[in-house]
Order: structure tokens, then C-alpha cells, then sequence
């Protein structure tokens, strides 16, 4: 919903803010690579407890997401790989993320939000593969409440100032609700097709 409404405005914003080498930005696939290192740094300190560093990483991971994609986009750097690598590694990153948040859940004994938690990664990881599979059959399948952008913005708000287990509780409703948004997109689509 937040990458569609902004559709790449932010490029040139994002671009400057890039680390450059002769007047060229790091390689894209570096900064995705980055980017999900970054991210397992993060769900590696959620694991031990330590919220408001695990949010401030998960937002420095987010900003690497944005960075690869502005810096492709404003270098002509857009290939087919790259475009691979960073949606096989922001599945790693959500995961590393989650899987470490629910570590933590586990270490305090909290098994509600353990379950809670382990709900959250079934629909953060079908959300994705649901318009992988729906743009087989119809042409775009970008419909969806909450998307990755959205996702990393309630989960480290809630790191950040101490809500963290009602952000996992939103993650995990609205990132079902965009699975079946999709499903009903997809089959509005494709019945429609002759």
C-alpha cells in the first residue's frame, strides 16, 4: 500500500543519501546484502531482549531496502538478479526479524505471544508469495493492506516505544487480511479474463 502510494517519489531523496565511489553509489545487491544482514542483526537482538537497539536496526535495515532499490533506479542498475536477490533476501530479513522476536516471547515464558508471533510469520511469508503466484495468472496483483514498508514501520514502532507485542498482534491480523485480499483480488481478475 505505502510502496504503491509513493511509487519511487522518494528515489532521488533516498539516492543522496547513498555512500558514492567516484561518483557512483555502492552496488545495489551490496546494500541488499547489507540490508538483510542488518536485519538478522536485528532479530539476533530482539532474541536477547534488547527492544529499542533491535528497532533502530530494523529501521537501519529498512533504510537499506529502500536505498537498494533508488540506487538501481537512478543508476540504471535494474536487472532481473537483482530484482531476485532482493526479494529472496527481504523474505530472510523478515524472518530473521520475526524469529527473533518470537525468541524472545519464548525466553519470557509468554506463550500466547509465542503463538500470536508464530501466526504473524505464516502471513508475512504468504503475503509475498501470494502475488508471486497471482501475477502467474493475472498481470499485477499489488492490492494489500500491509505490505514489507508497513510492516517494518509498526514493528519498529512498537520496539521503539514499548508496544512491541500489540505491533506483532497487527502484523499478524493485517498481513492475513492482505493474503485474503489478494485471493479475492486474484480470483476478481481472473474470471474476468476470457
Amino acid at each position: 500500500m505505502l510502496s504503491s502510494w509513493l511509487n519511487h517519489r522518494l528515489d532521488p531523496i533516498v539516492y543522496k543519501l547513498s555512500p558514492k565511489r567516484s561518483n557512483r553509489a555502492i552496488h545495489p545487491n551490496i546494500l541488499t546484502i547489507l540490508g538483510c544482514v542488518t536485519n538478522l542483526a536485528s532479530g539476533i537482538v530482539f532474541g536477547f531482549g534488547h527492544l529499542l537497539l533491535g528497532g533502530i536496526l530494523l529501521l537501519l535495515g529498512g533504510f537499506f531496502d529502500m536505498l537498494d532499490g533508488a540506487v538501481a533506479r537512478q543508476e540504471s542498475r535494474v536487472t532481473p538478479f537483482g530484482g531476485f536477490l532482493d526479494s529472496v533476501l527481504d523474505r530472510y530479513a523478515d524472518q530473521f526479524v520475526l524469529f527473533g522476536i518470537l525468541i524472545y516471547f519464548s525466553r519470557l515464558g509468554e506463550l500466547s505471544w509465542v503463538i500470536v508471533t508464530a501466526v504473524a510469520v505464516i502471513g508475512t511469508t504468504v503475503t509475498p508469495y501470494a502475488r508471486a503466484r497471482a501475477e502467474n495468472i493475472i498481470d499485477e496483483c499489488r492490492v494489500g493492506i500491509l505490505e514489507r514498508p508497513e510492516r517494518v514501520i509498526v514493528l519498529a514502532t512498537g520496539a521503539l516505544f514499548g508496544f512491541l507485542p500489540y505491533a506483532i498482534l497487527i502484523i499478524m491480523v493485517l498481513s492475513n487480511v492482505t493474503v485474503i485480499q489478494r485471493i479475492y483480488h486474484t480470483y476478481k481478475r481472473s474470471v474476468r479474463r476470457p
